[in-house]
């Protein structure tokens, strides 16, 4: 499974969702342009010490993304205009899940271009959610189906203050 992000907004949320590929080993796709420098301060921060250690493909343009995908492995759109709950959508381990600009979403050609669409079940009147607490959500629960995740091994031996 892939996390594919479509040129984000927010150095915050790429350095995010680049740690929580590092952790789980799950890929990342960075469509750009993004709307941040590469390797801004809040991104290294974000991101932590976790940067080397993820999987990372920067592709210039969406058609550049699209001639890179392998041939097998579906496009999932994160979005909240779906009417399928993703909890109710059937994951496999090929899945690329795409997200969209936390300022806009996908533009109408990436939306017809997934294999599939799923959303994140809100109250009204909440719009949407953090893009990086939306893909934690969704991977999660793909691994899950999957069973993606990485083994438990023995704890380690300080905490860091995370999970």
């Amino acid at each position: 499974m892939r996390l594919a992000l479509f040129e984000p907004d927010i150095a915050q949320n790429t350095g995010t969702l680049l740690r929580l590929g590092a952790c789980l080993g799950v890929g990342l796709d960075i469509i750009e342009p993004c709307g941040f420098p590469w390797g801004a301060s809040a991104f290294k921060r974000a991101g932590m010490d976790y940067v080397p250690l993820a999987d990372v493909v920067r592709h210039d343009s969406w058609e550049d993304f699209l001639s890179a995908r392998p041939s097998t492995g579906r496009l999932i759109l994160l979005t909240t205009r779906s009417a399928e709950p993703y909890t109710g959508f059937e994951y496999r381990r090929d899945d690329t899940l795409l997200l969209g600009r936390e300022t806009a979403g996908v533009p109408a050609h990436v939306h017809e271009r997934a294999d599939a669409r799923v959303t994140i079940p809100m109250l009204p009147p909440a719009r949407s959610l953090n893009v990086a607490i939306a893909a934690a959500m969704v991977l999660g629960e793909g691994l899950r189906q999957t069973a993606g995740f990485p083994p438990v091994t023995s704890a380690p031996e300080t905490d860091g203050g995370g999970i």
